[in-house]
């Protein structure tokens, strides 16, 4: 029984973890992790973006 409520719990923080993802996705933000995302074009995944785009 123990097992079936670990799980659950898992299934919970995995699903909240992807829901938050989405819609921070949907605000705008390109990198979720920092906290400048929406201002400053230094984050590495606008970098990593910015440098596919000239190459």
């Amino acid at each position: 029984m123990i097992d079936y409520i670990i799980i659950a719990v898992i299934a919970v923080i995995v699903g909240l973890a992807i829901w938050y993802i989405v819609r921070e996705k949907k605000r705008g933000k390109k990198c979720i992790g920092c906290p400048y995302a929406n201002s400053c074009n230094s984050c590495s995944c606008a970098s990593q973006k910015e440098k596919q785009g000239k190459g």
